[in-house]
């Protein structure tokens, strides 16, 4: 009798089979209240790889973490009109605390544009004040209707910056450094997903921004996802919170800010763009375990042997886990840490040890070699390497193979149903955008034919790169 999968496969059901993923690699299950999510030890250890990669390139941009309320006055939300009929059929509100009826609503934050701008109208005086960059770490609710664990759900975990500038210029050029020193460099060097960056079009800015740049990357399945977002917000916030400073010759100036983040949605950008039949593919720079190293017997030697193959790898720098629970079959653990994605697993038995040598397995391409004992602390940080060249080199090809220049709008819609489609944005337009939304195909962004950031929309050449989208 045929052994029935672990997974769905792919092909017959990817919704389902990320659903798989998310339970049976243990990253995550559903919380007690509807849209909410419970994050598992082992994905909460990927976030915090992807949160500790993040920060430290935040960090280097400038920007220092700070901690604001989860807690909202109602009223600030309205004082930013465009903002707050953007985010109102979201919102979560409280209208009770302390068994009693609150004088003023207050909301559960779904992002902080209006409570950090209450307060840098306070910490801003003068021009040296400027810029001002700040970041935090923080949980976010927006009241979903249809969700999905770490795609959409109601509260989620995120990194959201928020700065003031002097000029536009200023606030424009930190925008962009955010979405390709941060964003951009951290997806594809960690991540290893080549995505795509460009601007937002009028529809599908946020809520208040005078610009949304964004970076979206192909799954598996060929639908696009946004990965992480960096806003231009003009003077709108600044305006409404009265964000102001004296310039060099004393005269009052209206601040320029800018709003960026990134969120657990990584996580199933993790899943769906590197995943295969037989679970999730970790790249090596991300994997909180980037090698598992397992006992194959219950054998003195080998149990000996496991802990010195651990320590020597460990003082090379690698992040890795022994697995010595011998009393659970060996076939069970070696499904159990592929469904995990663990870059390499390091197998151990006594047959092995008696030539001096050990088996590795690549969980990218699920290649299995013999390697000398003497050898494993140059093989594996070299192994590591490869795979994570591979991986990006892969997900790139998989994304270039389905992404079609069209030249109508029929075509841009046809193409969308298995990958990306580029259109000139001349021959698109907001009616062709209009269009195409009818058949859930979106544009996800607005780049030049070199792939860069168009100055504004109306640039020559500019191209709209157009799919379906989660």
């Amino acid at each position: 009798m045929a052994k029935a999968p672990v997974l769905t496969p792919q092909a017959d059901d990817f919704p389902r089979w990320y659903q798989d993923v998310v339970a049976k690699a243990e990253l995550a299950d559903n919380g007690p209240v509807r849209g909410t999510m419970v994050i598992r030890p082992y994905g909460y250890g990927l976030w915090e790889r992807m949160q500790a990669e993040v920060d430290r390139r935040i960090k280097e941009a400038g920007a220092e973490n700070a901690y604001f309320p989860l807690f909202i006055p109602q009223s600030y939300l309205t004082r930013e009109a465009e903002h707050v009929e953007g985010f109102s059929p979201e919102l979560a509100v409280v209208t009770h605390a302390g068994g009693k009826e609150l004088d003023e609503p207050v909301v559960v934050r779904p992002t902080s544009e209006t409570v950090i701008g209450e307060f840098m109208a306070k910490w801003i005086q003068s021009h040296r004040d400027l810029p001002l960059l700040l970041n935090q770490w923080a949980n976010v609710v927006r009241w979903e209707l249809r969700t999905r664990i770490f795609l959409r759900t109601s509260e989620f975990l995120w990194q959201e910056g928020h700065t003031a500038h002097a000029t536009e210029a200023d606030a424009a050029a930190y925008a962009l450094r955010i979405l390709h020193d941060v964003y951009r460099d951290f997806m594809v060097e960690v991540l290893a997903l080549p995505v795509l960056v460009g601007r937002k079009t009028r529809q599908e800015r946020f809520a208040g921004a005078t610009n949304t740049l964004a970076c979206e990357a192909m799954m598996g399945d060929g639908k696009a996802l946004q990965m992480g977002t960096s806003h231009e917000l003009g003077q709108n916030f600044a305006r409404a919170f009265d964000i102001t400073y004296q310039d060099t010759e004393g005269v009052q100036q209206t601040a320029w800010t800018t709003s960026w983040g990134v969120s657990t949605r990584m996580m199933g950008g993790l899943i769906m763009g590197h995943g295969d039949d037989a679970g999730l593919r970790v790249p090596p720079r991300l994997a909180s375990i980037q090698v598992v190293v397992l006992a194959i017997r219950d054998d003195p030697s080998v149990l000996a042997a496991v802990s010195r193959i651990a320590e020597s790898l460990v003082d090379r720098g690698v992040r890795v886990k022994v697995d010595d629970r011998t009393e659970t079959s060996f076939g069970r653990r070696s499904t159990d840490w592929e469904l995990k994605g663990v870059p390499v697993r390091i197998e151990v038995g006594p047959r092995d040890l008696e030539n001096g040598e050990v088996t590795i397995v690549r969980r990218d391409t699920t290649e299995k070699n013999q390697a000398r004992l003497v050898d494993l602390p140059v093989v594996v940080p070299g192994l590591l390497d490869l795979i994570q060249q591979s991986m990006l080199h892969e997900a790139t090809r998989r994304r270039d193979e389905r992404l079609v220049d069209v030249a109508t709008v029929d075509e841009a819609r046809e193409a969308a149903q298995t990958g990306f489609a580029r259109i000139p944005w001349a021959t698109l337009g907001e009616d062709g955008e209009a269009a195409l939304a009818e058949h859930a195909v979106t544009v996800r962004c607005l780049q030049l034919p070199d792939g860069s950031v168009p100055p504004t929309e109306d640039a020559p050449g500019v191209l709209a790169v157009v799919a379906r989208a989660y």
